[in-house]
């Protein structure tokens, strides 16, 4: 065999294999969610904590991806529910469902798998994740669907309005804990076959890494001190009267104890990545 021929046939399967790879699609993202998908593109409303959500970080990571924000703020599984057939929801390649943190805080009853199997309505959370995905099934029966878990939470309070406050996910609400809501997304998941990123039990996410402190005023001796977890827990915050309690300094995962700061948007979007990258 000559040195020409062998080279050639080398050269062959390389050939083959770059005339035979194809770029990926353009495809588009409609991202359903509360408060922390909403942020993406209103970052003056978070005091400019953050830059950029995890809409913008993932299609920088994917960029034949193009998103829709489609983030509710405040709002719960079972608001969007009620009124999905109002939020202008379009035909998309692939919709993620970020919801379950308000329901918790609310009180919503999050209800039994039954309630999903039988689509019983809005009165539980899991009827109320039926409603929701039939509907973006009905949008596009091919689509791609991925449900997010609500992500572990600590004693939250609001920058712009400081009794806008509460406490966090290490105890439970109206004797429901937010990690049954996590679980319910999961079993949902896992029952339809859909991709469930597990932000709850991410451990890089949880509750004790979520703000380095609460600068928070010693009852005994009416000081400042920087309480870390769980010592900020028993402390008390008076929003009349006492400082923002997570100054600069405190931003770790997240800015005010629920929503993610770039460093808690980044780890939510290496995740998220991760399995959108399988959907072409």
């Amino acid at each position: 065999m000559t040195l020409r021929l062998t080279r050639q046939l080398f050269l062959l399967p390389l050939l083959i294999g770059a005339f035979s790879f194809r770029p990926p699609q353009p495809m588009t993202w409609v991202a359903l969610g509360d408060s922390i998908t909403y942020l993406n593109d209103h970052p003056e409303q978070t005091g400019n904590r953050i830059t950029k959500g995890y809409m913008t970080r993932v299609v920088e990571k994917l960029p034949y991806i193009n998103f829709v924000n489609q983030g509710h703020n405040g709002w719960t599984a079972v608001r969007i529910a009620q009124q999905i057939d109002s939020l202008g929801l379009t035909k998309a390649d692939i919709y993620s469902v970020f919801l379950g943190t308000n329901d918790w805080w609310h009180s919503k009853p999050l209800g039994r798998f039954t309630d999903y199997q039988q689509n019983t309505g809005t009165g539980t959370v899991y009827g109320s994740f039926r409603i929701i995905l039939d509907k973006l099934r009905q949008l596009n029966p091919q689509a791609h669907l991925l449900l997010i878990t609500p992500m572990p939470r600590t004693d939250f309070v609001q920058i712009n309005n400081p009794k806008n406050n509460a406490y966090g996910s290490y105890k439970p609400k109206s004797r429901q804990t937010l990690e049954s809501f996590a679980m319910a997304v999961d079993s949902i998941g896992r029952a339809d076959k859909i991709p469930v990123v597990d932000l709850y039990h991410l451990r890089s996410l949880r509750v004790e890494k979520l703000v380095n402190y609460k600068h928070l005023k010693d009852p005994a001796t009416g000081q400042y001190v920087d309480y870390r977890y769980p010592a900020y827990t028993s402390i008390p915050f008076n929003p009349a009267t006492d400082d923002y309690p997570y100054p600069p300094g405190a931003i770790a995962r997240t800015y005010d104890g629920l929503h993610p700061s770039d460093k808690g948007y980044e780890l939510i979007t290496r995740e998220l990545v991760r399995v959108m990258r399988k959907m072409e």
